[in-house]
């Protein structure tokens, strides 16, 4: 008789991987696939379904063994799922009497409750093992009689990828599911500490998978109903397979030979996109940089973004860090891959940068917030396009440089007023660039229904879209924007059926307002674009108005 697993997923966000919903993180597949191996049938749930129904969880005693994955390194702000905190960790470590218990992933790092929070290492009450290393290779050595410990080993978890891509079925948002795909784990600058805050260095120097490995595990997850796959779960996609020192030189064909390999086990993907780009890579190699973003970008799908993590634009503050690149050399790496990714397909930019700040390094001082809004404000000036700016407080874990030297909390003020200046001066006028009135998106999903309903396309840090309507969640319609706030678009489905869309919509037509809304309902219905014309004139969306 087959023995039973529940997996509980608490999701995880790391430097180099994200696996909050819509995402579902390599870790969860792997450790699916171990399960399967030692002769489980694996029940898959999300923190999310176990707050929404606790007897998910609560009936567990029906399961021979109960695995948990969580832990966040990075702090994040998340629509799609909320992670699970420490409290309801141990709270389901206490639940689960009945069965055995093994947790995994970055909570063995160590946990805090949001930014500007020190992290802290300890046990987790409640469960009887903590998966050290990688989950699925110390799940696998546990359930064979050894430690649960183990590094990161693809000969290893590339089978296992394979065998449990199955459960992404059992995810709540399938078939809109964004499968994280791990391409390597570890820093090539490790052996001189990383950047002061980050843990992946804690994985030692890069090790790479092999395209075949890569290759075998999307053709699984596309049996499996997978259309929507991100490059993600490693710390500079430019460096991949590439060896020598701090800064790896670019090799662009076999980032070509990659993407081949992935469209050809999934033909009739969605949505193929990236992460994390270092920006000193494409500073130090820029020409091989430039071949190696040519190669992404034929091999991608449109809106996809390059996440560099500039962390600040303060000389001293790199240099107390030992941070990838300076300011100058950020600047020029956004450069090139708006000249590389700039261009537009069907409306959107193929390929732009987006980039993380931190907030409470060591070495900060008030005048550090000035430079980062100059920089800002050089990029804005300089007709450039930059998908999102994120800003995030210090989290510091114990074990690396900022644990023990940073400025946590000495210039909250100031902390707030530069997110304030960039969400006013900087995002909406970016998003006015990047996303202008008459843009088409797409197969927006509906994540929140509501007036206004809010819904993103499957992707890479992708828009948030506001819709003045009630929709029901996981509608999936194409949109046309009409306006902008400070982290969202406005967009109205299109068509733009003005005939019959609720006033409440037709005031968000630019130009229109409520009471030109009012109007049209009144005079309705147009028999054509000249008739609407009369009232309301040119609105940069008639190619997309339907009579």
């Amino acid at each position: 008789m087959t023995s039973s697993a529940l997996i509980i997923d608490g999701y995880v966000d790391e430097p180099a991987c994200l696996g909050v919903a819509p995402y579902i993180s390599p870790y969860v597949r792997e450790v699916a696939g171990v399960l399967i191996e030692h002769g489980y049938a694996p029940r898959y749930v999300t923190i999310d379904q176990v707050r929404s129904d606790p007897a998910l969880v609560a009936a567990s005693g029906r399961d021979d063994l109960v695995v948990m994955i969580a832990g966040l390194t990075v702090p994040g702000a998340y629509i799609g799922g909320k992670p699970a905190t420490l409290t309801e960790i141990q709270q389901l470590g206490t639940l689960l009497r009945e069965p055995t218990t093994a947790i995994g992933g970055p909570i063995t790092f160590g946990y805090a409750s949001g930014g500007g929070r020190m992290a802290v290492r300890q046990a987790i009450a409640g469960f009887d093992v903590m998966l050290s290393g990688s989950p699925a290779v110390a799940l696998d050595a546990w359930l064979s009689g050894g430690e649960p410990a183990g590094a990161a080993d693809y000969s290893l978890t590339d089978p296992w990828s394979v065998l449990g891509a199955g459960v992404i079925a059992q995810h709540p948002a399938f078939p809109y599911v964004m499968c994280e795909l791990e391409t390597a784990i570890g820093c090539s600058r490790a052996t001189v500490g990383g950047c002061s805050f980050c843990t992946e260095p804690f994985y030692g120097l890069p090790r790479y998978r092999s395209i075949e490995g890569i290759a075998e595990e999307v053709a699984a997850l596309h049996a499996a109903g997978a259309r929507h796959f991100r490059l993600g779960r490693q710390p500079d996609l430019l460096a991949y397979q590439s060896q020598g020192g701090e800064f790896p030189v670019p090799r662009p064909e076999v980032l070509e030979d990659l993407f081949s390999a992935i469209r050809s086990m999934a033909p009739d993907l969605a949505t193929l996109h990236i992460d994390n780009i270092n920006p000193g890579t494409i500073a130090r190699h820029e020409d091989a940089a430039r071949a190696a973003l040519e190669a992404i970008v034929a091999g991608h799908t449109p809106g996809d973004t390059a996440a560099f993590g500039m962390e600040t634009a303060d000389p001293t503050v790199v240099a107390a860090n030992n941070l990838k690149a300076m300011p100058d050399d950020v600047f020029r790496a956004i450069e090139v891959v708006n000249d590389v990714g700039g261009g537009r397909t069907d409306g959107i930019p193929e390929l732009l940068p987006g980039l993380n700040f931190i907030i409470g390094l060591a070495g900060e001082t008030p005048a550090t917030f000035d430079a980062n809004e100059r920089f800002l404000k050089r990029v804005l000036d300089a007709g450039l396009m930059v998908r999102r700016v994120n800003i995030r407080q210090l989290m510091p874990f114990e074990g690396t440089a900022a644990y023990d030297e940073h400025t946590i909390g000495k210039h909250d003020a100031r902390f707030r007023s530069f997110k304030e200046w960039t969400r006013t001066h900087f995002d909406e006028p970016m998003l006015r660039r990047v996303f202008p009135v008459g843009t088409i998106l797409r197969d927006v999903v509906i994540e929140i229904s509501g007036k206004p309903s809010f819904g993103r396309q499957m992707g890479s840090y992708p828009i948030l879209v506001g819709i003045p309507l009630e929709l029901p969640v996981k509608t999936v319609l194409d949109t046309v924007v009409v306006d902008w706030g400070m982290r969202s678009v406005t967009a109205l489905p299109c068509p733009v059926e003005i005939n019959t869309l609720p006033v409440s919509a037709l005031r968000w037509i630019p130009g229109v307002g409520k009471k030109r809304a009012a109007t049209i309902a009144a005079r309705r219905p147009f028999r054509s674009l000249e008739e609407f014309r009369k009232i309301v004139g040119e609105t940069g969306i008639e190619g997309v108005m339907k009579f």
